[in-house]
Formats: C-alpha cells, sequence, structure tokens
C-alpha cells in the first residue's frame, strides 16, 4: 500500500519546531559520519521560462526508507498568479524499493527543512547571546527563517530589507503578529549587514548583495538563497575574509554555492577542505570560538534534508491516520 499525503495533511504533522531541528540536525550528523549516501544534484533548467528542476536524494544507512524529491522553481509564476516553486516527495522502502508514500507538499517540507537548517547554522555559529538579526529578502524563506531562529536565539531587534517595499511591508505586518520584536525597514543590504549581529539572505539574487567591507567582528552570515551555478549573494571576498566558513554539503557549495563564485574568482583553492556543518553538529569540529569571529554559513540544500524531513512527515501522518491508502 502507498500513502498519498496533500499539502493541508502535511501541514498538520511538520512545522517550525525543536523537535525539527533535531530531526535535521541528525541528518547532518549521519551525513558527516560517512553513515549517508547522498549522490550529487540533478538539475534540469528551461531557461526560455525561467525555470528549473531539482531532483534531490540521500540514504541514511540502517534506515527502512528514504526519500525522492522534485523541486520546481519557475521564478516568472507570480506573474500569471502561480507561485514559483512546488513539488513533491516520494518515501520508498531501503528494503525493496516498493513506493511507501507520495508527500504532495507543493514545496512545503522543502521551506521547513530549509529554515530549520538556517536555525542550526545560528545555534553553532553565531554568538550565544544577540540583540539584532537581519533578513535580506521578504518571501516565504524569510519568515520560515526567523521563525526557525527564534527558537535557538532571542533577538529584540529585525532589519529588513528586500527590493519589493510592498512586499517588506505585508512581511512586517505578518512578524508582527507573530513575534514581540522591534522591526526596522531598511533603505539597503548594508544598512542591514553592518547594524545586525546575524543576517540571513533569502534571495535568488545572481549579482552579491553583501559587501566584504560591510563585514564587523561578531557578524554571522547564513547564505541560503545560493542553490544554483549562477546565483551569488555574497561578495566572494566574503569567504577569504571570514573567520571560519561552513557549509552544509562542500561537494555542492563549491559548484552551486557562494563557494562555487570565491574559486572560480581565485580566491580560494578548490582543494581547501572547509567544515561542514554536520562535523560541528557531530562534535567533530569546534562552531564558533570567540565573540569575536566573522562566520559564514554557506546552504544550498540538501537530500539528506529531503529524506529526514519526509521520514518525520510520514511518521506523523501515520499517528494521525492522515491520507490516503492505494
Amino acid at each position: 500500500m502507498t500513502l498519498i499525503l496533500k499539502q493541508e495533511e502535511l501541514k498538520n504533522c511538520v512545522s517550525i519546531s525543536v523537535e525539527g531541528i533535531k530531526v535535521i540536525e541528525d541528518a547532518f550528523k549521519n551525513l558527516s559520519e560517512g553513515n549517508a549516501i547522498m549522490p550529487p544534484i540533478m538539475r534540469l533548467d528551461i531557461e526560455e521560462n525561467n525555470g528549473e528542476v531539482d531532483v534531490k536524494t540521500a540514504y541514511i544507512k540502517g534506515l527502512d526508507s528514504f526519500a525522492i524529491k522534485m523541486s520546481p522553481g519557475f521564478f516568472d509564476n507570480p506573474k500569471i498568479g502561480l507561485p514559483s516553486t512546488g513539488g513533491l516527495m516520494v518515501l520508498l522502502s531501503s528494503q525493496t524499493g516498493t513506493l511507501e508514500a507520495v508527500l504532495l507538499d507543493k514545496g512545503y517540507l522543502t521551506d521547513i527543512r530549509t529554515a530549520l537548517a538556517g536555525a542550526i547554522s545560528v545555534k553553532y555559529l553565531a554568538k550565544k547571546e544577540i540583540s539584532s538579526v537581519g533578513i535580506i529578502g521578504a518571501g516565504a524563506q524569510a519568515k520560515l527563517q526567523l521563525e526557525a531562529l527564534m527558537l535557538v536565539r532571542k533577538p529584540s531587534e529585525l532589519r529588513i530589507w528586500s527590493r519589493d517595499s510592498n512586499k517588506t511591508k505585508n512581511y512586517i505586518t505578518e512578524v508582527n503578529k507573530k513575534f514581540d520584536i522591534k522591526i526596522l525597514m531598511t533603505k539597503n543590504p548594508q544598512e542591514v549587514t553592518e547594524n545586525s549581529e546575524v543576517v540571513i539572505t533569502t534571495t535568488p539574487s545572481t549579482t552579491p548583495l553583501i559587501k566584504s567591507e560591510w563585514l564587523h567582528p561578531g557578524l554571522h552570515i547564513t547564505a541560503m538563497g545560493s542553490d544554483a551555478e549562477h546565483k551569488n549573494e555574497i561578495d566572494p571576498q566574503i569567504i577569504k575574509k571570514a573567520d571560519m566558513y561552513v557549509c552544509d554539503s562542500q561537494s555542492q557549495t563549491a559548484i552551486l554555492g557562494e563557494l562555487n563564485h570565491a574559486i572560480k574568482t581565485g580566491l580560494i583553492d578548490k582543494n581547501v577542505k572547509f567544515t561542514e556543518i554536520g562535523d560541528i553538529v557531530s562534535g567533530s569540529k569546534k562552531g564558533r570560538k570567540n565573540d569575536q569571529e566573522i562566520t559564514i554559513c554557506d546552504l544550498t540544500g540538501t537530500g539528506i534534508q529531503d529524506t529526514a524531513i519526509a521520514r518525520l512527515a510520514l511518521k506523523k501522518a501515520k499517528n494521525k491516520n492522515l491520507g490516503i491508502s492505494i
């Protein structure tokens, strides 16, 4: 039997939570310790329609199932009243390959696991006590990143910037309903960066939004928008200047992430081995060492996260007797 779950049911099962953080931490830890198999991302570009489709997967050794995710992004869709992202995940038995579940999440589970990874990066790489956070971008991920961050840090002030002032105003309205935090609408990314202890970039920008000269002691940057070769949110010099560069998967960030641009411009040798977030979670490497360090976490999104969040969703759905079996 195969269980079919719709987005509304999945939202009833999985959300931004401490439990979710633990699940994604465990996934990163398994990847770091060699307990997982994660092939490269397969991506199909449909340039004439400003679209792309990513396929990600990973198997965690010893578990009875694994996920395969198909994630389209068609970035002109809002012009015709459609969301820019969507997709689904399927869970297969790791013993027989049998199709166990189809998760029609329309990108929801990806959004959740991405935000949870952002919280993990802040947990290990930001200062223990922060008063200010900055977010660049005002879409769905900007909201979720803040929600996840509030589980691991308690800033009193938020600075927000995006290219669309109407979206920014709507973002502020929504955040005000959910959190007791002072919100400042800024004029540019420089104002966000120079006045924040944590900065999260959440855009599909193809040109750097943060310049290296804006860095200051104690700053942590989580860059999660660069998940394709052409995307680039931060000045490549930042990776060279930072005291600590950490990534979700270096084999991916060297091709798709911010690291890719630092390598292409000759600032970083492609053979240099960096710390991955799973190394820090597992305890084999240290995260932030003092309050003066400048740290950066480069998140491209991994198949190991997809398997972890999909398995959690299926477990919760079964406990709630949700879905249709066929």
